[in-house]
Order: C-alpha cells, then structure tokens, then sequence
C-alpha cells in the first residue's frame, strides 16, 4: 500500500462490499477507457536542491507575461509587495479555523477589520467573514433570499457578468429556482420589466458597474422591488465602490462581490475572495462565518465567532450554506491592502483607472477603427465596435506582448484599464489600431 494512505487491505475490501463493487477500478468504471492512462507517468528521477531550482525556473521562463487590457471580473491591479511578505507568515499560511477564540484572537481580529471594512465600501450594517469568490458569493445571496422570502423565483439583470449568471443557474437548478433573465436596454437594467415581471419572484440579482463596465443608475429600484416583496440584491466589483455609490445608497438588501482587485493577483483565475454583506434584519440567514468583539472574563476586549455554532459548518442538511471554510488567507490579503491604501490611496487608485480608461475610449474613437455601443457613464471598462479583422488584431497584439480587450461577439470588443497600465502602453494599443485595416 502507499505509505501516505493509511487503509488497510481488510478496509478496502469492507468499503468494496458497502459500495458493491468488486475492485478498486470499478469505481473508475464509468471513466471512458480513451481518457485513461495506460503509459507509465514519466516522473523524473529525484533532483538535488539546486537541480530542481533551476528545472523550475526553466519551466516558468515558459511562460509569457503580457500587458493586459482584459477584464470582465478578473483585473490586473497593482498587489503592494507588503502583502505577500505578510500573509507568507507561518502563523496565516499554516492556520486553521478559529474556533478556539483563546488561542486564536489574531486571526479574529483581522476577520473583524475585513468585516468592518466590507460595510464601510459597502454601506451595509453586518458583514461575514468572506466567500469563495464574487460569483459564488452571488449564487449564495440568492439562496439567501430563497430563505427570507420563499419565493422559487429570481430575476436576474442581463447586464451581469455572464459567467456569473451560469454559476447562479447551476445552482439555482439544484434548489428547483425558476431565474429570470431581465433583458436590458441601451446596456443597462430595464426596470419596466421589473415592475411588470417582479411579482411572487424573490427579487433582482444586478450589478455595478455591469458587465460592460456601465454604472448603471438603480435609484428606485429597490423601492419598485420591496413593494413586490423581493429582495434587491446587487453585487460590486471591489475597486469601483471607492468611487460609485454604495449598494447601501441603493436600498440593497444584500450586496456581494469580488474583492480581487484589492491586491490579489490574477493568479491564472484565483485563488480571488468574495465578499457579502446585508442588513441587520437579515443576519441570521447570511451564510459562512461572523466575526464579534466582545470582552472576556477578565473585561479585556476580545473576538468571538459569533451568531453561529461550529455545527452549522459540518452539519450541512441544517445550516444556511455548504460554505464551509472561507478564504480567510485571501481577506486578510485584502485587509492588509486596505490598511495600507488608506481611504484616500483607495479613492486616488480608483481614479487612476477609470481616467485612463477613459483615456483610451476617447484616443481609440480619434482612431475612426471603432463605434460606440453603449452611450453611458462607465468606469474602467467599456466596449467598442471594431471595424478591422478582430480575430487577427487578436493574434497581432499577443505576438508584441499585449493580452488585448475580450471579444464578446458581433464585432464588440470590451477593453479593461487599471491603474497599472501607463499612458506609453495605452499609446502603444491604440498604435497598434491605426494600423489595422
């Protein structure tokens, strides 16, 4: 047997006969033969310290770093260097859930901050402790709203990002959810179809700045939405809310999220953290783990798990959310950025990225390659209709070292600017576009 596993012979052969099998490779059964490997695995043989150094090095020298102009829920932020020399530290990498308060108040103190700071940017009265990421922490909102209104029923913008609405459906289909898709217009929400459709439905799951990049104006839609006794749910990219107005100012009832772009890299598409937040009224049915402060025996200030028991994550036929384990190591990443931006930092990076996003809306239209889609207010993303080989300026950009905007159909591509991006690089991609015939 394999030292790290540590059954039997004899429990194999109890666990084959509970599960009706005959060998261990009938549990592979159903695995098509073609997809199997029957080739030996072509491990190397053991490297010395400095050997393997350099194979890896080899192996990342492989990989080609561009400068990225690409977005749609994944940004290519600037990560202070304080960050990873933090959360690099035994103490975080190696720990695990709080449970025990006594033996774990740095890790609850930094949760609490994290939470703190979540309803500051959201304006939202209670937090948890974070979610997987921005959509997962979507999909759970609308089981969240499921339990508060027991409706079957949930509307869903158009305008959110796409990805997002697919995990929403996949869990949705699990739970016999009906989503209902709100078409929009000119690029945003259509509220009329709203106030039509929105009747004995759990409410909208929308989003802002949308899938597009627009900010879109939800003033009156949570009042359209309570008066139909749903739930306004809006999910925010995280930069974006230093600068727009909060789901708070909205009348949201829960807001969620991703939280990516305050100092995570991309990482080839994570690990990223996603954030819910909600009103007071609502606690008891947010999922995942809440953070408290409190004071102990002596009346010294202290951080509990609060509202929860630690059943409610292993037992999960009875507790609000699969959710078990958050990602604390990923809250923390973004507490220490917070910390170290500041409100001020926060507000001035934000700025950074829509003017040179803008920057280059208005230097590409000069170019005459590109018409307007959408004629609204956006932030650091934005979409264009090219009139040039899109495909080919594709591959063009990706040979000179540029990952160029999104191509989401008819001609439409959906550019992403942040604040890493410098005007010599902007000039450069819109170089590239008076070239394109």
């Amino acid at each position: 047997m394999h030292k790290y596993l540590p059954h039997t012979s004899k429990d194999i052969e109890e666990m084959l006969k509970v599960t009706g099998a005959k060998s261990l490779d009938d549990l592979f059964s159903s695995i098509p033969k073609s997809l199997k490997l029957t080739k030996p695995y072509n491990i190397p043989n053991v490297l010395s310290d400095d050997d393997l150094t350099k194979h890896m090095q080899k192996l990342s020298s492989l990989n080609k770093e561009l400068v990225v102009f690409r977005g749609a829920g994944a940004y290519d932020h600037y990560s202070p260097s304080i960050i990873r020399s933090l959360i690099s530290r035994q103490e975080f990498l190696t720990s695990y859930t709080p449970y025990q308060p006594e033996v774990a108040q740095g890790t609850l103190q930094y949760i609490f901050e994290y939470q703190s700071m979540v309803c500051e940017l959201t304006g939202m009265e209670v937090s948890n402790a974070s979610m997987y990421d921005g959509a997962t922490a979507t999909a759970e909102a609308m089981f969240m709203a499921y339990a508060l209104t027991n409706q079957s029923k949930v509307m869903v913008s158009e305008t959110l990002n796409p990805r997002i609405i697919d995990v929403i459906k996949t869990y949705a289909k699990y739970r016999d959810i009906d989503v209902i898709v709100v078409p929009q217009k000119d690029g945003v929400t259509d509220l009329d179809f709203i106030k039509e459709n929105g009747k004995d439905t759990m409410g909208l799951i929308a989003q802002n700045p949308n899938y597009y990049g627009i900010i879109e104006d939800y003033n009156g839609f949570a009042d359209v939405i309570h008066e139909q006794g749903g739930l306004f749910i809006l999910n925010g990219e995280g930069q974006a809310l230093a600068l727009i107005k909060t789901p708070g100012e909205y009348g949201a009832d829960i807001a969620c999220g991703d939280l990516q772009s305050f100092g995570l890299p991309l990482s080839y598409g994570g690990s990223y953290v996603g954030y819910m937040a909600t009103k007071m009224t609502y606690v008891r049915k947010m999922p995942g783990r809440i953070c408290g402060i409190t004071t102990d025996v002596d009346g010294k200030r202290a951080f509990v798990l609060t509202l929860q028991a630690r059943e409610q994550h292993i037992r999960r036929a009875k507790a609000n959310s699969n959710i078990c384990s958050n990602q604390s190591l990923m809250a923390l990443a973004v507490t220490i950025y917070l910390s170290t931006m500041g409100k001020h930092g926060l507000v001035e990076v934000a700025n950074e990225s829509m003017n040179a996003a803008h920057y280059l809306y208005n230097e590409l239209l000069k170019t005459k390659k590109f018409e307007v889609v959408y004629d609204q207010p956006f932030y650091k993303e934005f979409v264009l209709k090219a009139l040039f080989d899109v495909e080919k300026f594709e591959k063009e950009l990706i040979e000179d070292g540029i990952l160029g905007p999104l191509h989401i159909g008819d001609h439409q591509l959906m550019f992403a600017v942040t604040e890493k991006r410098s005007k010599a690089e902007i000039d450069l991609l819109v170089e590239k576009v008076v070239n394109q015939k």
